[in-house]
């Protein structure tokens, strides 16, 4: 649901397209878009989903899942099954693939407590869970939850009319977030946007499992593989490298219109 954008009247408000105008302003060049999202999707569907993405072949695949596997209830070991056969097909096909792991469930209204806790518990387990087995299979993820979470929870805003799904204004914030990982994934993220900025101690390598766990409680992290002294492995698994990056601000479809407008008047 969320890489479809559902809660929003129009395509231009979509995670994808806002990441893609985005992107395009940053390479100088045209960026195509392929949306094979499907509402309501599951890790189980990603297989499906795949085979289309495969036929297109992207450079950059960016993957958002794992809310609907939460609220099925479906064992976090099953769910990150099937999304690092996904990755790994992927990245086998020579695409970069990037992962937003599963939001913060607790930050929704109509869910009460003490099923609310619990929600936020589950999303937690998930996206560790998830980063994980997307580390291994050679991608990287970036944390929404702890992103979305205290901006969520304070401002309605944030929410669409159903008060479930995110509105506009909330997807243009994960886009956000998730602009930096994609963008550097395919090579044009500016070094200078991270300049002065110390995102986790310049990037923290740590073994895996303890990386996910980090950072599925901090806010807008990265994870992706890493090296040590020569090694993708250490004693205690794979390595990987956690970094914070600077998100940048993404005008919503109605401040860029209105920017194109000023300009045309100018």
């Amino acid at each position: 649901s969320s890489a479809v954008g559902l809660g929003v009247e129009r395509a231009s408000e979509t995670p994808g397209a806002l990441i893609a105008a985005a992107l395009t302003e940053l390479a100088e060049r045209p960026v195509r878009l392929v949306r094979l999202a499907v509402s309501g999707a599951k890790s189980v569907d990603l297989d499906e989903q795949v085979d289309r993405a495969l036929t297109e072949q992207p450079d950059v695949a960016l993957i958002m899942i794992g809310a609907n596997d939460v609220t099925s209830r479906i064992r976090p070991a099953v769910s990150v099954r099937h999304l690092a056969d996904a990755v790994r097909r992927l990245t086998e096909a020579g695409a970069e693939v990037v992962v937003g792991t599963c939001p913060d469930l607790g930050t929704i209204r109509p869910i009460a407590q003490p099923l609310r806790t619990l929600a936020r518990r589950w999303s937690r387990q998930m996206a560790a869970a998830q980063t994980i087995a997307v580390v291994e299979a050679g991608g990287r993820t970036v944390s929404l939850g702890s992103v979305l979470g205290p901006a969520f929870a304070s401002d309605r805003d944030m929410f669409s009319v159903d008060e479930f799904h995110p509105s506009a204004v909330g997807y243009a914030q994960a886009a956000a977030v998730l602009l930096p990982s994609v963008a550097d994934a395919v090579g044009v993220w500016p070094a200078s946007a991270d300049r002065g900025r110390r995102p986790i101690r310049r990037g923290t390598v740590k073994p895996v499992a303890q990386a996910a766990a980090r950072a599925a409680s901090r806010t807008g992290t990265e994870v992706q593989p890493a090296e040590v002294r020569g090694s993708d492995t250490g004693p205690r698994g794979p390595w990987a490298l956690l970094r914070r990056r600077r998100p940048p601000e993404i005008p919503t479809p109605e401040e860029a219109e209105e920017a194109a407008e000023a300009q045309v008047v100018g």
